[in-house]
């Protein structure tokens, strides 16, 4: 029971546990990162004025493009990616 609840969604993605676990961990490092900048720049407008833009268009372009590589998926449309 444990093991299909730890599978399954990696599973319809086309990844393992393992390589799931890694892009999800990869991901929330980047929108900490991403959340962090976005702060500083609240109170320090000058500076990253585009950092946290650009890792969350980084983010979601290596998101839609590992969704489209995905085999049997319609037009590469998912419902939930991480």
């Amino acid at each position: 029971m444990l093991s299909k609840l730890l599978t399954e969604h990696p599973e319809s993605v086309g990844e393992t546990y393992g390589e799931h676990m890694a892009a999800a961990g990869s991901f929330s490092w980047n929108l900490f990162i991403a959340a962090l900048v976005c702060a500083v720049h609240a109170f320090l407008p000058f500076m990253f004025e585009k950092t946290g833009s650009r890792r969350v268009e980084m983010l979601y372009q290596r998101m839609v493009t590992h969704r489209d590589k995905r085999v049997g998926e319609p037009d590469g449309l998912e419902t939930q990616v991480a």
